[in-house]
């Protein structure tokens, strides 16, 4: 999905701009500034359990909102330099690094920046975005790392029918940045206003690999929407999970309130 510095979805950045130190990427693991909403939702947990479930209800999206493509720094790079890089697609490559700059643009903005995320899909300055990429070098490496791209840029502007479409189209053996993908089609399916199959994806995305990063973010992502639903059993699962063995992660700190809603 090491120490992650917990703030925001990043994008991978170009060769040129190799990544000092995967500490500083993410724990980017927790959603940008609505990941922020959520810690101030904890400390108000324990005024009264009816009035933080009242809270969880009427407020879901916000709560499980989009993340944007968790660990995106982290696993783009990885992706990028494992796949891509090599020099049997150096063509797809030089459009691709172009489409990465638009997308790093993107998330460094201090303001959404939708026109970025659409130059990053369609293209620019002569080269090929990840829609044309995925179209013209179907069946490679560098298309199906487009896919994840395109579906993580829909998912922040707001198209999240487009989003799962993307993601479920990409396929990676790594069990990291699969972990990512499954849990932003969550968001995607949260956003559609669809808990149940945001629950299903939370569950496998947590699931699919066990690490430090991932694995209690869908958790807890998981354990919200449960509870969300009122599948209170369900949610202690996971949020004891989480206290058991994921005591050092960021997800721990108050998790002992919403064990205490759970239960």
């Amino acid at each position: 999905m090491a120490t992650y510095n917990k703030r925001g979805y990043k994008a991978p950045k170009p060769e040129a701009e190799k990544v000092e130190n995967v500490a500083d990427l993410e724990q980017d693991v927790t959603i940008d500034e609505k990941d922020s909403t959520t810690a101030n939702v904890f400390n108000t947990l324990d005024e009264t359990a009816s009035k933080t479930e009242e809270f969880v209800a009427k407020n879901q999206n916000i709560i499980l909102g989009v993340v944007g493509g968790i660990a995106l720094l982290v696993a783009g790079y990885i992706m990028y330099q494992k796949f891509v890089a090599g020099p049997s697609e150096n063509e797809a490559a030089s459009d691709m690094y172009q489409a990465q700059k638009y997308f790093q643009q993107a998330v460094d903005a201090t303001e959404k920046n939708d026109s970025l995320y659409n130059l990053a899909l369609n293209g620019g300055e002569g080269r090929q975005g990840f829609l044309d990429i995925i179209k013209n070098h179907s069946g490679t490496d560098a298309g199906n790392l487009a896919h994840y791209y395109a579906g993580i840029a829909y998912l922040n502007t707001k198209q999240f029918d487009k989003a799962i479409t993307h993601l479920s189209d990409f396929s990676t053996k790594d069990e990291f940045v699969n972990a990512i993908a499954i849990g932003a089609i969550g968001d995607a399916k949260s956003e559609l206003n669809k808990p149940e199959e945001a629950l299903e994806s939370y569950v496998k995305a947590a699931q699919s690999t066990k690490n430090e990063v991932t694995t209690p973010r869908f958790l807890l992502k998981a354990g919200q929407t449960a509870l969300a639903l009122g599948k209170k059993e369900e949610a202690l699962q996971y949020f004891t999970e989480i206290k058991e063995s994921f005591e050092d992660a960021p997800e721990a700190q108050n998790i002992d309130a919403l064990i205490g809603l759970a239960q």
